[in-house]
């Protein structure tokens, strides 16, 4: 074979190889930065949901909203995600920052929910859940481990209105309260049985780094990125001092 063309058909070859392999690393980086994104979409979602909650007349009780620690956030919930397949809503938690929780709202970390029983119960739209985690065992809680609802955590559906006056002794002395709207009707709802969990891999996506939820709520090693400024701030104006009395926070 003339050396020439020998040494073009070697050139055209290592030429095909580099492009594969260039238009493969295109593929993960566009893949890398889709789901990326997708977590950057959750937390605005989170957002445009608490302000659209917050914004309904016969909204989560103001007292309520002023004793809790933290806010978890699940935005458009599927019926179809609580099969027995095993999927899960997902969201994102948002804490007061300080050892007892009495400082300013932090950076959010992601959360999933999981169970098969409250499927039943969601209609056949997309629902927006909002859980109040109201003591800092309940917050504790969900920063060490999975909870399960009900078993690990006490729950119960939260009351509607300008205040929680006239709420029983059970709602009063939960560790969480859940709402949940869906095709525009809000409501108090029992999520007993299905359990919440910090979403590491979301966490790790959103962050760029390995973060827990206890590294992004206690410990602070996140700051608070530019997709969570809007929720962030708004709990910061609705909410601004925990008002939960103060020998509950020791």
């Amino acid at each position: 074979m003339n050396r020439g063309l020998e040494i073009k058909i070697k050139r055209g070859k290592l030429g095909a190889l580099l492009i594969g392999f260039l238009a493969t690393l295109c593929l993960f980086a566009s893949t890398a930065f889709a789901s990326d994104a997708r977590e950057e979409e959750r937390v605005k979602d989170a957002g445009e949901v608490m302000k659209e909650i917050l914004n309904i007349p016969d909204d989560i009780p103001q007292d309520l909203l002023d004793k809790a620690e933290c806010v978890v956030i699940l935005p458009s919930v599927k019926k179809g995600a609580f099969g027995v397949g095993g999927s899960y809503g997902r969201g994102v938690m948002v804490c007061r920052s300080g050892q007892h929780y009495t400082g300013p709202w932090g950076a959010p970390a992601l959360y999933a929910l999981e169970g098969v029983s409250i499927g039943f119960q969601l209609g056949a739209q997309e629902t927006d859940f909002v859980l109040l985690v109201m003591n800092p065992k309940g917050a504790r809680s969900l920063l060490s481990s999975k909870v399960k609802l009900g078993a690990d955590a006490s729950a119960a559906a939260g009351p509607k209105g300008r205040t929680a006056e006239g709420a029983t002794d059970i709602v009063m002395n939960a560790e969480i309260l859940s709402y949940s709207r869906n095709k525009g009707l809000f409501a108090g709802i029992s999520l007993e049985g299905s359990t919440l969990r910090s979403d590491g891999n979301a966490n790790e996506k959103l962050y760029g780094k390995k973060l827990n939820a206890k590294d992004i709520i206690v410990d602070r090693k996140a700051g608070v990125p530019g997709c969570a400024r809007q929720l962030v701030s708004l709990l910061d104006a609705k909410s601004p001092k925990n008002k939960s009395d103060p020998k509950s926070l020791e």
